[in-house]
């Protein structure tokens, strides 16, 4: 006989008051980790990724579309502020995921009109922002307004997929979050020939309507496997308890670090390879310089720039799915380890050594997609070390996006102060004298390709660091249980 399930709400003040508890037959829901539904949701979720993340991650392609046109470009400030709004995206929804994430905790019946606002509030943001020609109002609506949109659009999703997937949720992961990768891929290659025939004001109008067209039929199969009702939930777990004490636990906050060192790593040849053109910060230079990007430096087209971020993102498909995959079954530390330590020696020999060419440059986008690209998916498996309670495995994912934020944040002022100071006709490097990445314009990428290397070796070391500690907590905790 099949077993009822509990659903729970949220707990009133009032710490006495008890309220009968709903219960439902396992059989009469959807099954877990596949079936139609699942798959169905699976496939929403991608879509709703690919649109949120999307913008934000191709962004560069508008930003030169804003600096070549006299309208955006002769504004005050324009210079310093139209290369803010892909950043400020991005990083209001990695930073956002904690607030979102204890809302939804407290309040989960809202998360249906949850996903109905923040499309609506994509669509507005894109649609309005193409009616604008102030440097100012692009800001708010493409950058701001977007991302609250995105955000609260995005989380219920990672919210639904821990009810239907449980053994396969890493897999899940990794579909889901290759979406941005697949965003990341068409967006750059369409997005320029629409600005190229319409303008970017068009073209940014057109897209919102696209936006609107795909978002409409997917909101329906993106919702929970259990009925939302407007219930309470069961009281706090005890103080003391394990699930309850996450984040006071090591394994936790080392995670927190790799996670951290990898995003400040990461993000810095997606910035710094593909684009033609990167407006330095005015800390650095004066704001109305441009400087040469690495695929400036190399002579490539902006056709080439473009597909080389193109490959990189259609590389991090790969690796996102697969990464999600091997989770389900193998330790996150084993691989966390073994990718960052891929990546880290990627960074140093493709990047630094065989990347005077676009066909180095590609080589190296391809493998930096695939190792690199994946990391987000291995989330899942470090949270189910931590808790298996859907709930909770949905905050600490708003805790993990923050800390991948903060790199997001800062890795363009740290990288462009990286290229400004630069070895310029010095020749400090190994292998000065020899036409390789660590010398193209005149050792200007150097540090910047040291930086990041270094970033993700660390990282490897505080996963191996985790992995070590991990291994004799659970050989401690079984000669306990042989002695009991």
């Amino acid at each position: 006989m099949d077993e009822p399930i509990e659903l729970a709400g949220q707990p009133q003040n009032d710490s006495n008051f008890e309220e009968p508890i709903l219960r439902v037959n396992e059989s009469s829901l959807p099954p877990v980790d596949g079936g139609p539904h699942a798959w169905l949701f699976l496939v929403s979720a991608f879509v709703i990724e690919a649109i949120v993340w999307g913008f934000p991650s191709s962004f560069g392609v508008f930003l030169e579309a804003y600096l070549a046109d006299p309208t955006y470009r002769n504004q005050k400030n324009a210079s310093s502020l139209l290369p803010l709004i892909g950043p400020l995206s991005s990083g209001i929804i990695y930073c956002s995921g904690p607030i979102i994430g204890a809302f939804m905790a407290r309040y989960p019946y809202y998360r249906r009109w949850m996903m109905r606002l923040g499309a609506a509030l994509c669509w507005a943001s894109l649609f309005g922002a193409s009616y604008t020609s102030n440097v100012r109002a692009l800001v708010f609506l493409q950058g701001a307004l977007y991302a609250v949109g995105g955000v609260i659009l995005y989380c219920p999703c990672i919210s639904y997929m821990s009810e239907w997937f449980v053994k396969r949720r890493g897999f899940a992961t990794g579909v889901i979050f290759a979406g941005t990768a697949v965003g990341g891929f068409v967006l750059p290659l369409t997005v320029p020939l629409l600005i190229q025939s319409h303008g970017s004001a068009k073209a940014l109008r057109y897209l919102s309507i696209i936006v609107a067209a795909s978002l409409i039929p997917t909101l329906p199969f993106c919702k929970g496997r259990v009925p939302e009702l407007r219930v309470r939930v069961r009281a706090p777990e005890p103080r003391g308890s394990v699930s309850g004490q996450w984040w006071r636990r090591g394994t936790f906050w080392i995670v927190v670090a790799a996670n951290t060192m990898q995003g400040f790593g990461y993000f810095v040849p997606i910035v710094w390879l593909p684009s033609k053109s990167f407006v330095s910060s005015t800390i650095i230079e004066p704001a109305s310089n441009v400087t040469a990007a690495f695929a400036s430096a190399l002579h490539i087209s902006t056709t080439k720039a473009s597909v080389t971020l193109a490959l990189l993102n259609g590389a991090s498909v790969l690796g996102g799915i697969s990464m999600g995959y091997l989770s389900d079954s193998f330790s996150p530390w084993v691989l966390a380890v073994s990718t960052l330590t891929f990546t880290s020696l990627a960074t140093f020999i493709l990047w630094g050594i065989l990347s005077s060419s676009f066909g180095g440059l590609v080589s190296f986008g391809i493998v930096y997609g695939v190792f690199a690209g994946g990391w987000s998916s291995l989330w899942t498996g470090f949270i189910r070390l931590l808790s298996e309670d859907p709930a909770l495995a949905t905050t600490i994912f708003g805790y993990m996006g923050l800390s991948r934020g903060l790199g997001n944040i800062f890795s363009t002022p740290i990288s462009t102060a990286l290229s400004a100071s630069s070895y310029s006709n010095n020749a400090t490097s190994a292998v000065a004298g020899s036409h390789n990445g660590y010398t193209i314009a005149d050792g200007k990428y150097e540090k910047m390709i040291v930086y990041v290397g270094t970033c993700f070796a660390g990282a490897a070391l505080v996963s191996l660091i985790g992995w070590v500690g991990d291994g004799m907590k659970r050989r401690q905790n079984e000669e306990t249980e042989l002695e009991g």
